[in-house]
């Protein structure tokens, strides 16, 4: 009786206490056995390769440096489909293992779901406002950004992004202007004005003389002292005290197109190399956007191989960063998403193996198709060709048919000029049966397909314990200053 009481105490201990680690001594006889139960938990905590306690800096109070790292559109479903389609059910993206875990919230001040613009500003400012605003309040007031603030105290900035760098995440830390789309070119103007130390990634039609009134901004950032670098090679031998670079007149592109288009964009994780290799030069301390911005636009087309590459790129830029700051151990990381994008999910039905083998993007797929220019529907044959060549896909006359009008009497509240490459992710991914917001709902969303879901935040480094719980995005840029011993406004 005396043993059977003995095994069901430690039956309990063992389903009860998962993962832990228990030293017991039980008396048999005379003698005394150590059980310990860390080996028999059913449920074992994972070891994060990162835990504070792993590198010097975790006895510091204060960050010198902070990599603000934004996974634009990255929500659970992101990254569940990215972990899935590359590391398989058992595997676990490298973000994952970062030892602290929250989630936050991402309303705007005047919707239940917020554009990139709000989303932006909150983490940015601190404060809510309007979708479409660039860190202004509601009443149209200018607020200054966590990334001036730490200028203005010394220390250098820079932001990265596979977006336009006037594009609205990194405007935000940027500029202040009332409307995300029409005053990108200011946007560039402020971004000049700023001196920034660092600024790379796409828009460079925005800098050049077209959409300046015929003042040449790049040449105007030179003479300020940049270096200004625009493909892959030249970045990886810049040198310098500032830079600037600019690798596409738009975003970059689409990592599941570059091989295709032959591109000469660096990667995420190039341009943050080279970024930190400037801000880290010298005493002062840093401050540095990341972001992986076309995880939200092929989130925005349902597209589920260009989630699964873009985030897969973020992903090890995230643990570029992190090993980089643990060599040090003065930085603070923080990992998370300014909100989600098409309510992706990962369904039991869903056809991995097929998703797996799309080799290009939904906006390469569309600029294959051919246009009637009478009636300006594509024709039969050209969309027959690109689902069968790129997707696998035998796509029926009614199927054609019904594409065709969606594409015409759809009028999507923003980036109708995308509505094509969209649809055509939507009708694959529906075909392979991912789970996604349907296109008929994308097109009355004025966000284009944005979810009030909570989003992942992750953080490692000096102050990472900060970042627990259930968050609103505005406390992030909060907490960041606390630690760094600037005030936001109030």
């Amino acid at each position: 009786m005396h043993k059977r009481l003995i095994w069901m105490v430690l039956v309990a201990l063992i389903l009860y206490l998962p993962g832990s680690f228990l030293n017991i001594s039980v008396v048999h006889g005379q003698t005394k056995e150590k059980i310990e139960l860390d080996s028999l938990a059913l449920f074992p905590n994972p070891d994060p390769p990162f835990q504070e306690k792993d590198h010097p800096g975790s006895v510091a109070k204060t960050p010198k440096n902070v990599v603000l790292m934004i996974g634009d559109g990255m929500g659970i479903g992101q990254l569940e489909i990215a972990r899935l389609f590359e590391h398989g059910k058992n595997g676990r993206l490298f973000m994952e293992t970062l030892p602290n875990v929250a989630l936050a919230h991402t309303y705007s001040e005047n919707n239940t779901v917020t554009d990139s613009a709000a989303a932006g500003t909150a983490l940015a400012t601190g404060k809510k406002t309007n979708n479409e605003m660039i860190a202004r309040t509601p009443d149209n007031k200018p607020v200054e950004s966590i990334l001036k603030k730490v200028k203005k105290g010394g220390k250098k900035v820079g932001i990265i992004t596979t977006n336009k760098v006037t594009d609205a995440t990194p405007a935000t830390f940027t500029a202040s202007v009332k409307n995300r789309w029409s005053d990108q070119t200011e946007i560039a103007k402020q971004q000049l004005n700023d001196g920034l130390d660092v600024v790379l990634g796409g828009g460079k039609s925005d800098f050049e003389p077209e959409q300046q009134n015929g003042v040449n901004l790049i040449e105007k950032f030179k003479s300020n002292g940049y270096t200004f670098v625009n493909n892959r090679a030249d970045l990886s031998k810049a040198t310098g005290e500032k830079l600037l670079g600019l690798f596409n007149k738009d975003h970059l592109s689409f990592k599941l197109d570059r091989e295709e288009l032959k591109s000469e964009e660096p990667s995420l994780k190039e341009m943050t190399e080279k970024g930190l290799e400037f801000l880290s030069e010298g005493d002062s301390g840093f401050f540095l956007m990341v972001e992986g911005g076309r995880i939200d636009h092929a989130s925005h087309a349902a597209d589920l191989p260009s989630v699964w590459k873009e985030t897969i790129e973020f992903d090890h830029t995230v643990e570029y960063v992190t090993n980089w700051a643990k060599e040090r151990g003065d930085t603070l990381v923080v990992v998370l998403a300014d909100h989600e994008t098409m309510g992706i999910s990962a369904t039991e039905a869903m056809d991995i193996k097929a998703l797996k083998q799309i080799e290009v993007s939904h906006e390469f797929m569309a600029k294959q198709l051919k246009k009637i220019e009478r009636t300006g529907d594509y024709t039969a044959d050209s969309i027959r060709d690109v689902f069968k060549t790129y997707a696998n896909m035998d796509i029926s006359d009614e199927e054609i048919v019904k594409f065709n009008e969606k594409i015409k009497n759809v009028r999507d509240k923003v980036y109708s000029h995308r509505r094509v490459g969209w649809e055509i992710g939507s009708m694959i991914t529906e075909h392979y049966h991912g789970g996604i917001v349907s296109s008929a709902t994308r097109s009355l969303s004025s966000t284009g397909g944005h979810t009030g879901n909570l989003v992942p935040v992750f953080a490692y480094g000096v102050g990472s314990d900060k970042f627990e719980g259930v968050l609103n995005n505005t406390d992030i840029p909060k907490t960041i200053a606390d630690l760094m011993g600037y005030r936001m406004e109030d």
